[in-house]
């Protein structure tokens, strides 16, 4: 268990802005930050982080937290794993108190999982540098393709030997699980029928291994934890594949996953742009040639998760191609799917036969930067010439490739764009731009009488459409906004004035000013009445604000954001959200001044714990009342009650006519 000291530290160092950033591309507005929420999918981004107070907040998905809950929720890690996390990002030593046995076995299976992968790769890594074979073939493999010693250790590559079980034997023998080297995909059960096993085979548990005489291309995912392996052999074998991955797992998910996105994301975000490349050389090449922002979708079409997965860093995608025509073509309807979330694509068509590392092999480095840079081009225009070439004079063909260019056209959401688009591929295709206006809206009603998926709705229709939740002035709701006042507003100070006559001068007065704090006044006041709050975790909350009062003069809202309890910190995070604010010229702009909450303080508080008194009071009353009617039911004597009601009655009375201001006619 993580000592608690070190917990503080962790939660001193972690700053919000700076975890978040890691996964998603954030913009300033006002005093806050916003991005697209990375736990469900939207367009407007509603994602909100405040640095301020240290916490993020999604008013779409409404979750929110701080670093630890961010890192819980993103990457599924459990408390201690996303303590470690945050450790390891802020350079913090974790210290531990001796472990218990039982947590030790009931070890996450998640985490198993990541631990064998990380022992892998540091054995491929270490066969790559330190064994004969690795060295002869691996080694002198990446450097014939240029590849420094730095960059081989920075993506972490390896080679798995030929031996077919060495990695399985070395691991079971280190303590390594079976079943965990199969659920990993790292191992292979052994064929059961005897005849089919070479007699010459050592296994250890029937157990193989899968990427035996292989180079290895460790995958990572955002935090840049292993999550899988790609495996390249070199030997010339007709009966093997080229590249082998591994299989889907607890923690790998190939449509999800992009590979190099750990070492990318954050110069995606710099340069507002991210190059999609095919293969994992590619991505390196480019890394080393100080392109930092390329991923590669890990041999798999391209997939919509992972388009969103880049959706969170930028706008802008530029697919690099090598020279295969036929795979171009074949990949078109990726980029479809791109440009259908939204995203702004353009292409780089490298020379025939090559592709991003062999050019960078041939030319260098600055010429790879510089003929990227050169041969930019927008997709919609470049499709459209591609698919031109193929179909010459062929009215037939020219116009299923109109069909093929508005389709795509179609899926842009953006009008504007659309628009731009069909004047220009109107002048390439020499058609009318009204015809293929009309042929588009064709297309977009189609689509927009598609179901529209249930998370979707929220986003499409207005707020005031919407179900609304009754917000009526019940009990639960005045308890929250009490609340609410303490985390946000309890240092703050209140200014009381009263006028006393002096005891040396009964004809003179005298002005006696008093200063509390918001805290002291919600708690004195509370507590002098005995109000317990019907809710547990705001009575939670308000109990231990009052501990708090009695040795800390200002208390930090910090204290119940990082609660242990996640209802609490879970309520201090939605409370001390703010989803909407003023720009910084509004007063300016519109020469409006509105006041804020600090402005009409004293009257708020005030009413709020006077509103919350009132209704105690009637709900007092009305289970009295109910009491007096069972009594005279039942013919039992209620003169106790009647008194209890008649001062229930005079102190409703008092609050409304006098505090509140409410005339209540008896």
């Amino acid at each position: 268990m993580i000592i608690k000291e070190t917990i503080d530290r962790i939660f001193e160092a972690a700053r919000i802005e700076e975890v978040v950033g890691d996964f998603v591309q954030l913009k300033k507005r006002g005093s806050n930050l916003i991005g697209l929420c990375p736990f469900h999918n939207e367009k407007t981004p509603s994602f909100n982080v405040s640095p301020t107070r240290n916490i993020y907040k999604c008013f779409g998905c409404t979750k929110g937290g701080n670093a630890v809950n961010f890192i819980m929720e993103h990457e599924h890690y459990n408390y201690p794993e996303a303590l470690r996390y945050l450790a390891n990002k802020y350079s913090i030593e974790v210290e531990e108190s001796t472990p218990d046995p039982k947590e030790l076995i009931e070890k996450d299976e998640r985490e198993s999982l990541y631990v064998l992968n990380s022992f892998a790769q540091k054995k491929f890594t270490e066969n790559l540098f330190d064994v004969e074979e690795g060295r002869a073939i691996a080694l002198s493999y990446f450097k014939e393709r240029g590849f420094t010693e730095e960059i081989i250790k920075t993506f972490q590559l390896g080679y798995s030997l030929s031996n077919w079980s060495a990695f399985s034997d070395d691991a079971i023998e280190k303590g390594y699980m079976p079943e965990f080297l199969l659920k990993t995909g790292l191992s292979i059960a052994k064929k059961t029928n005897d005849n089919e096993a070479d007699s010459k085979v050592k296994v250890h548990d029937k157990l193989l291994d899968r990427f035996r005489g292989r180079i290895m291309f460790p995958i990572h995912n955002l935090s840049g934890r292993i999550i899988g392996f790609g495996g390249r052999i070199l030997k010339k074998d007709e009966k093997a594949a080229k590249y082998v991955n591994s299989p889907e797992s607890e923690i790998y998910h190939k449509s999800k996953s992009l590979y190099g996105i750990f070492f990318a994301k954050k110069a995606i975000v710099q340069r507002d742009n991210c190059y999609l490349v095919e293969g994992y050389t590619d991505v390196i090449s480019l890394y080393q040639s100080g392109i930092e922002n390329a991923v590669a979708s890990s041999g798999t079409s391209l997939t919509v998760e992972q388009i969103r997965l880049i959706g969170r860093y930028t706008k802008n995608v530029t697919v690099l191609y090598d020279g295969d025509a036929a795979g171009i073509k074949a990949s078109l309807r990726g980029i479809d799917l791109i440009l259908e979330e939204g995203l702004n694509v353009k292409v780089v068509l490298f020379p025939d036969g090559d592709d991003p590392d062999s050019y960078r092999r041939k030319h260098g480095s600055s010429k790879l930067v510089d003929f990227i840079r050169d041969n930019s081009k927008d997709f919609v225009v470049f499709k459209t010439g591609l698919l031109l070439e193929d179909v010459a004079n062929d009215p037939v063909r020219k116009a299923g490739l109109i069909r093929d260019v508005v389709e795509t056209i179609a899926r842009i959401p953006d009008p504007i764009t659309r628009s731009v688009y069909l004047k220009q591929c109107s002048v390439m295709m020499d058609v009318g731009e009204q015809l293929l206006i009309s042929e588009m809206n064709k297309m977009r009603r189609t689509q927009v009488n598609k179901p529209i998926p249930q998370a979707d709705t929220e986003e499409l229709l207005p707020a005031m459409l919407l179900p609304q939740k009754d917000e009526n002035a019940s009990i639960g709701i005045q308890e929250k906004y009490i609340i609410g006042l303490l985390l946000n507003l309890g240092n703050s100070d209140l200014i009381f004035t009263e006028i006393i006559i002096d005891p040396q001068d009964p004809t003179g007065k005298k002005e006696v000013v008093q200063t509390v704090k918001v805290s002291q006044y919600i708690v004195n006041e509370i507590a002098h009445d005995d109000i317990a709050f019907e809710n547990d975790p705001y009575n939670n909350i308000l109990q231990e604000y009052a501990r708090l009062t009695e040795t800390i003069e200002t208390i930090d809202p910090q204290i119940f954001i990082n609660s242990h309890d996640p209802l609490i910190s879970a309520i201090a995070v939605e409370l001390l959200s703010t989803r909407y604010f003023l720009s910084e010229n509004w007063k300016e702009m519109h020469k409006i001044i509105v006041p804020d909450q600090i402005t009409n303080l004293k009257d708020d508080v005030e009413q709020s714990v006077l509103h919350l008194k009132k209704t105690k009071v009637m709900k007092m009353l009305e289970e009295n009342r109910k009491k007096i009617l069972e009594a005279q039911t039942v013919g039992d004597d209620y003169t106790s009650l009647l008194t209890d009601n008649m001062r229930l009655d005079q102190l409703k009375v008092e609050i409304s006519n006098n505090k509140l201001g409410i005339v209540v006619l008896w």
